[in-house]
């Protein structure tokens, strides 16, 4: 595993897991400040990223290698080796929320306090196997029709899709980070009635797709002018440019397993045994004010608070954030993350 470190050693542990497309890079703006807080900070690109090896990256591969137990085995074996008893928090952002809320929900003794940014965490699921959904069905047949962004994601053709796109791979992450940012001035989510197709398709294209189009060509049209590229503070040519090396080198596949796990439910079953517990250690949620993630599971967010943790520190929303609220808001995510930890 391939880890960003920061502070000393014998400090309280703090674990930050990323989500996609993203790294352990993705926290490099809150890794120093938050060891010059007095923790000890560590960062890893998980399983089906970056420079961590010994991963299977084919789609006809070994998928069960990354159902949500495995995932959490990953960070638990992970301080093991590293000689860490327990971390003073897991915080995980997009789909290192639930990694997180799983470390948190699975063992507490270990991981003391949970943050999960983006994406909340509605508990358990109910069945070992998720009965039919027609909602896709449903998105089809709609006026103008589209399709999840999930699901697309868990086809064989998404990763030759992003990989080798038109437009080139560092060009296709220059627009789909900044069509889910606040940059992207039409991003003004919202809470969504019902998991349905008229509710779902009030949701940006780069969620609920033109079911004709791939994500390349979703993003394509928004891609920022020379102007805005320069004047994007939060992230470089230079910053992107470790990305798109990155993602170059592996492709995408190895994290895309990560949304086939998700939209098949082939491995629920380890996760439905614990359906009613409740993440009993301190949680707290943040996210960018323009972010449709935390809305995209109509309810989760409400679920979250009132049934999936036990001991809520607080629901937070950083003005001027989209999706990337670490990174677009660096210094607001670690004033939180230390107000939270420093709570008695």
């Amino acid at each position: 595993m391939h880890v960003l470190e920061a502070g000393d050693a014998s400090r309280p542990c703090l674990l930050l897991l990323h989500g996609f497309p993203e790294l352990a890079w993705s926290w490099r703006k809150l890794l120093v400040p938050l060891a010059q807080a007095g923790f000890h900070v560590i960062a890893p690109d998980q399983r089906g990223y970056g420079r961590t090896t010994g991963w299977d990256g084919k789609y006809d591969g070994d998928l069960a290698s990354y159902r949500l137990t495995n995932l959490v085995n990953d960070q638990k074996t992970l301080l093991q080796n590293l000689g860490i008893e327990s971390v003073a928090a897991v915080v995980g952002h997009d789909f290192g929320s639930p990694v997180a809320a799983w470390c948190a929900l699975l063992h507490p003794k270990i991981f003391k306090s949970v943050a999960l940014l983006s994406s909340p965490f509605a508990g358990p699921p109910a069945t070992p196997t998720p009965p039919p959904d027609p909602v896709h069905d449903d998105l089809a047949a709609l006026a103008r029709p589209r399709k999840h962004y999930q699901w697309y994601y868990s086809t064989r053709e998404a990763d030759a899709d992003m990989l080798v796109c038109k437009q080139g791979l560092h060009s296709f992450l220059r627009a789909y980070y900044h069509v889910k940012s606040a940059d992207w001035k039409p991003n003004r989510p919202q809470e969504l009635a019902a998991w349905s197709a008229p509710e779902l398709a009030k949701m940006p294209e780069y969620y609920i797709m033109a079911y004709g189009r791939n994500m390349a060509q979703t993003v394509a049209p928004h891609m920022p002018t020379p102007a805005q590229v320069a004047a994007c503070a939060w992230l470089s040519e230079d910053e992107l440019r470790v990305y798109s090396t990155e993602f170059a080198r592996n492709g995408f596949q190895g994290a895309l397993q990560w949304y086939r796990c998700r939209t098949t439910g082939r491995f629920n079953d380890d996760l439905a045994v614990h359906v009613g517990r409740r993440i009993e250690v301190p949680a707290c949620f943040i996210a960018g004010a323009s972010d449709w993630g935390p809305y995209q599971r109509p309810g989760d967010l409400k679920k979250m608070r009132a049934t999936a943790i036990a001991d809520d520190r607080g629901c937070h929303f950083v003005d001027g954030a989209g999706h990337w609220v670490q990174q677009e808001r660096p210094a607001a995510v670690t004033r939180l993350l230390l107000e939270f930890l420093r709570r008695p």
